[in-house]
């Protein structure tokens, strides 16, 4: 079983005819559980700061518009993976397994990535050239 995880979330555009990423936060889980909590926090996150709620004080009338209708919706597709108790468990199995778990998603000018992998299976993996090195 592996025991704790490295969770990453990061925004990658186009700027200058080169693609950037942007660190939108790193957290090192100390349980399969609180992975999973974080990876829905910061997916959760992302979908309000996308596609916040119109009706918010905070916002004056007429300042949100909706995009187009051929523009990936995001935020939706976000809100849905929170959601989904399946994927949850997929993701969960995954990890469990000391695999990398991926969730990419893009718009029209922005690719929101979602990483956790175990520590465990990082430090296994970089053990494993040393085994193999030919020594003399």
């Amino acid at each position: 079983m592996h025991d704790e995880f490295l969770c990453h979330v990061t925004a990658y555009g186009m700027c200058g005819g080169q693609r950037i990423g942007v660190p939108l936060g790193t957290y090192r889980a100390p349980t399969l559980a609180l992975a999973l909590w974080w990876l829905r926090d910061r997916a959760s996150w992302i979908a309000e700061r996308l596609d916040p709620l119109p009706e918010n004080p905070r916002f004056p009338h007429g300042s949100l518009v909706p995009v187009a209708e051929t523009v990936s919706d995001v935020p939706g597709l976000l809100r849905a993976w929170c959601a989904d108790a399946a994927r949850q468990e997929l993701v969960a199995d995954e990890l469990a397994g000391g695999r990398l778990v991926r969730i990419a998603l893009q718009d029209d000018t922005t690719e929101y990535e979602l990483l956790a992998e175990s520590v465990d299976a990082l430090r296994m993996q970089r053990t494993i050239p040393a085994l193999v090195v030919p020594v003399a």
